[in-house]
């Protein structure tokens, strides 16, 4: 799958007047310099960016964008991407918390003073190619671009307790990944790698075990 549209269109969308684009610092081209501001974007796979990134917040300060689709359209087109056959409004609809998913690779970052990331609220379409090479889920159309349509406001984390946030009022003292699965309606693996991350943070600690799960509490 080709994403280097939705990148590029982030990167532009997001860049304003005076940023520097695609600049050498060091052994790394960095998408966007904004004075003295490094800002990576990432579309997805948090993995593939670590060793870069632990390397620049050494001596500078790192900003990663990551978008997340509150909107999505499927577009279906022929082989070669460019004449839309259907349109239809994907039912998944993205949340903040979908942050986890990624960083899992490398939570320890947050506790850098030197870093931060900012999610990014998007519109978007995944244009799929009917190639007989993508997943059987998708009858093995392939997707073929990520577009970007539009960019609204995120949110911003510049410290572990900024995720906070987060964790719903109505959360108990004492808490399970499957509490905190049942009250934000998620799905129960990705809470717990919520858990994973917070806890790495220093967010939340272990405090006990309640049928078989970890009991978690807010690091005071």
């Amino acid at each position: 799958m080709g994403e280097s549209s939705l990148h590029e269109s982030i990167k532009l969308a997001y860049s304003r007047p005076g940023d520097l684009l695609e600049e050498q610092v060091g052994e790394y081209v960095i998408d966007i310099i904004r004075r003295n501001l490094l800002i990576e974007i990432q579309t997805a796979n948090f993995s593939s960016i670590k060793t870069k990134l632990k390397t620049l917040v050494e001596d500078h300060k790192v900003r990663l964008v990551h978008p997340i689709s509150k909107m999505k359209w499927i577009v279906r087109t022929d082989t070669d991407g460019e004449t839309e056959l259907s349109r239809r409004k994907s039912p998944k609809k993205g949340r903040l918390e979908d942050l986890f998913n990624e960083l899992v690779y490398l939570p320890d970052l947050m506790s850098h003073t030197n870093f931060s990331i900012e999610l990014l609220y998007i519109s978007s379409e995944d244009v799929l190619i009917n190639d007989g090479k993508g997943s059987w889920r998708r009858k093995y159309w392939s997707v073929h671009d990520r577009r970007l349509i539009e960019i609204a406001e995120g949110a911003v984390f510049c410290e572990p307790r900024d995720f906070l946030k987060l964790l719903p009022a109505s959360l108990p003292k004492q808490f399970t990944t499957r509490d905190l699965s049942q009250i934000k309606k998620l799905p129960i693996r990705l809470t717990r790698k919520m858990a994973y991350c917070l806890r790495l943070m220093n967010v939340i600690k272990i405090v006990g075990r309640n049928k078989g799960s970890n009991l978690y509490e807010i690091t005071r």
